[in-house]
């Protein structure tokens, strides 16, 4: 082997562990990660419990914060005061929530949500979200949901009426 090549081949090795050893999102990803010790910070249930429907909000500063489904996500967020007051909207980088069916981690304001179906999440009643509005009505014609919403239509009034 020439020293070039040893030289590249180090190099490959260094780049493979060190990109398997960074977390999703400081490499661009959308995954979804709580760490055994985190917590919801509406109801203190431990998050990696419930993989399914773990929720992140992702701030400027670098830091997340764990929750264990998109309501409990959407109740932090239009109540940050209450839960954070060291917070507010400007500080939030991202709102990730996983699709229903393929659990990948998507944009929570893009999401198409069901309410009102007969699948609970870990809280009880759950926005159940979708990558697309085509699976969000398939959802809501298999499991009786009653209402889509998109983020905008995401209210204090609305998660109340989950609760």
């Amino acid at each position: 082997m020439t020293p070039r090549n040893i030289i590249l081949s180090i190099l490959a090795a260094f780049l493979l562990v060190a990109n398997l050893s960074l977390p999703a999102f400081a490499a661009g990803g959308l995954a979804i990660e709580p760490s055994a010790k985190d917590k919801c910070r509406v109801c203190g249930m431990f998050v990696a419990r419930y993989p399914d429907w773990a929720a992140e909000i992702r701030f400027t500063d670098k830091t997340s914060a764990y929750f264990d489904g998109p309501k409990d996500l959407f109740k932090y967020y239009t109540g940050m005061k209450k839960y954070d007051p060291s917070r507010d909207r400007a500080s939030v980088s991202a709102l990730l929530v996983k699709d229903y069916y393929s659990l990948e981690a998507m944009d929570g304001r893009d999401a198409y949500y069901v309410t009102g179906s007969g699948v609970k999440g870990p809280m009880g009643p759950e926005l159940v979200p979708f990558g697309s509005e085509d699976d969000a009505k398939g959802f809501m014609a298999d499991h009786a949901g009653k209402r889509l919403v998109r983020f905008g239509d995401i209210t204090r009034t609305l998660l109340n009426s989950l609760d």
